[in-house]
């Protein structure tokens, strides 16, 4: 005998609606309508494979994996369809009207407050990576099960279910700012190498990079080797002496005055790394040239 397709409400408010949806009647291959009200937040928990959604009013379709999960904005009343090909249908969702948002986050108290309620509403926290959906995790897993066995009734419903929804929103947040600290991180070398590039002529020394940059000097060291395999004085070096072997064919130019402009304060010193680089000095690079 099969499952006949269920979808309870586990608790309603003023603000909050939270529903379960679970169906294994393969008759109609596991659909659903998905509803979103005007001016509401509306956090979705896929709890079965291959769930596809189908959005109406804007014609795009999304495939989701189990466990992934999505925190979506809508200004106006909208639908979506939910189906699956496998045997059950199942997912969680969160409905929270806007207003209770804002007046939680507050976002007129400070800037923080105010970006994390324009990226709700701009609908940043569909996709972690590219067009990957959000991973719930352990803990997302648990508030669920907690949220969904909760038996009591009435004002200690309400304070639990608006309790554990402000923790889920808390781990939503700490995730997607996870994300965006590693892409910044992945950003480090390239930034550094950018500056490195553009003032490699002057006497640049690690502390002068990170307090320019504003990055750790430990940091700094790790990330660029890390990503170049090389040290960042080693990556200075080089393209001083490849700017220096252009401007020795510039007999015009004395050595000294190459030395400063490879940013090389003593002339000792550049004509040293010179040697090292090239295996002559200078001026004998300069009269084998000619």
């Amino acid at each position: 005998m099969k499952k006949e397709s269920t979808k309870g409400v586990i608790f309603t408010s003023d603000d909050i609606e939270i529903v379960m949806y679970d169906s294994a009647d393969m008759r109609d291959f596991g659909k659903a309508t998905f509803l979103e009200g005007k001016s509401s937040f509306n956090l979705l928990f896929l709890l079965s494979p291959d769930i596809h959604l189908n959005v109406n009013d804007c014609g795009r379709q999304f495939k989701f994996q189990k466990n992934q999960y999505i925190l979506h904005y809508t200004s106006e009343e909208s639908q979506a369809e939910l189906w699956t090909n496998q045997e059950t249908l199942k997912y969680l969702q969160i409905q929270i009207k806007y207003q209770y948002i804002f007046n939680l986050i507050d976002p007129e108290s400070n800037r923080e407050s105010e970006e994390i309620l324009k990226q709700m509403v701009d609908n940043q926290f569909i996709f972690l990576y590219k067009k990957t959906p959000p991973e719930m995790t352990v803990e997302m897993h648990m508030i669920l099960t907690e949220i969904v066995s909760y038996y009591r009734k009435g004002v200690m419903q309400k304070l639990f279910m608006e309790a554990k929804i402000i923790k889920l929103l808390i781990l939503i947040f700490e995730q997607f700012n996870e994300k965006n600290t590693a892409e910044d991180l992945s950003k480090i070398p390239l930034i550094i190498k950018k500056f490195v590039d553009e003032n490699f002529h002057r006497n640049l020394k690690i502390e002068e990079i990170s307090k320019i940059l504003g990055i750790n000097e430990t940091k700094i060291r790790k990330e660029f080797k890390i990503h170049y395999q090389k040290t960042i004085m080693d990556y200075i070096s080089e393209l001083r002496m490849l700017k220096a072997k252009k401007l020795i064919i510039n007999k015009d130019l004395m050595i000294k005055e190459i030395a400063i402009d490879c940013g090389y304060e003593y002339v000792q010193n550049f004509t040293r790394a010179f040697k090292k680089k090239f295996g002559v000095s200078p001026e004998k690079l300069r009269t084998s040239s000619f």
